[in-house]
């Protein structure tokens, strides 16, 4: 691990889990040495690059421009990454920015003057804010004005906002749940599983400031959806099972369901039915979940 230690704590950590990314990775870094509020330190979780990542980050280190610390692992994925941040950070807040995406120069400002909102209110869990792309466009929809706090599921069905947002969150609260699980054969767990966990125990502040600018590629979202479902099926059962569990609605845990049976048919998994947390539901979406299973299997053949 390679760490610029010549700087205080900071009050933020900024993560970026990279893989291979050191083509634009200097777009993110660019954007953080710019920012009018320094307090923060920027993590990059190196998730097994076999390009040079490592030589860029430690000239970046050298230079002393942001607060840096470097970390490698094997590559194990998005949410592998994730849990090595979430290991590491000792700041009180964190933010993860993709190594593709970068920081509107007054993001951190931002963040730091609405922490001073939730320091000591121990039901919120962080902040949520706004993705943008690069020609300003928020990508979704603005969080409508009356509503100051929620949690993220709230935020999406009773409220109707749309749209990838970008999340902040207390470390101690992000500690307290347990790491996503790791597969040694995929490399895929929806981060969405912490998150409705962390709702049900606190709720967000909600704000329309921009966190993150973004590179928002729209075409071939469906198809790159179902070949996900594919590619990596102990990771999709795994989140369905608990969204099947915490869903709110009947339409809720019941989608979850067939979608777990196809991802259980996926790794052949006799036994889903009795590792289900609701096994009647399971049963009546059998038929659902195959037909699901065969529909992925002809939208992904090759």
């Amino acid at each position: 691990m390679m760490e610029n230690n010549s700087q205080p704590m900071k009050t933020l950590t900024v993560f970026t889990p990279t893989f291979n990314r050191a083509y634009c990775l200097h777009q993110c870094y660019e954007s953080l040495v710019q920012q009018t509020n320094q307090n923060f330190r920027w993590l990059i979780i190196d998730d097994g690059s076999t390009d040079n990542t490592r030589d860029l980050v430690e000239s970046w280190i050298h230079d002393h421009k942001i607060d840096i610390q470097y970390h490698y692992q094997d590559n194990q994925g998005m949410h592998g990454a994730h849990n090595t941040a979430y290991k590491l950070i000792e700041t009180p807040l964190n933010v993860c920015i993709d190594s593709d995406d970068w920081a509107p120069e007054n993001a951190i400002e931002d963040i730091l003057q609405l922490w001073k909102k939730i320091e000591l209110n121990k039901d919120i869990a962080g902040i949520v804010g706004l993705d943008a792309d690069k020609n300003g466009n928020i990508i979704g929809s603005q969080i409508p004005d009356h509503i100051k706090q929620s949690t993220l599921y709230d935020l999406y069905h009773k409220h109707h906002v749309t749209g990838d947002k970008k999340l902040v969150y207390k470390t101690d609260v992000v500690k307290q749940f347990p790491p996503y699980p790791i597969y040694n054969d995929e490399r895929f767990v929806p981060l969405g599983y912490l998150y409705q966990l962390i709702d049900q125990k606190y709720s967000l502040l909600t704000t329309n400031a921009v966190f993150c600018i973004v590179e928002y590629m729209q075409d071939g979202s469906s198809l790159n959806i179902l070949k996900q479902y594919r590619r990596h099926p102990k990771g999709f059962a795994f989140s369905r099972k608990s969204r099947m569990l915490l869903g709110h609605t009947f339409k809720e845990r019941f989608k979850n369901a067939i979608h777990y049976v196809s991802s259980s048919m996926f790794i052949k998994n006799s036994a889903f039915v009795s590792e289900s947390p609701r096994k009647l539901l399971t049963i009546i979406a059998i038929p659902f979940g195959i037909m699901l299973h065969i529909y992925i299997l002809y939208k992904t053949r090759k």
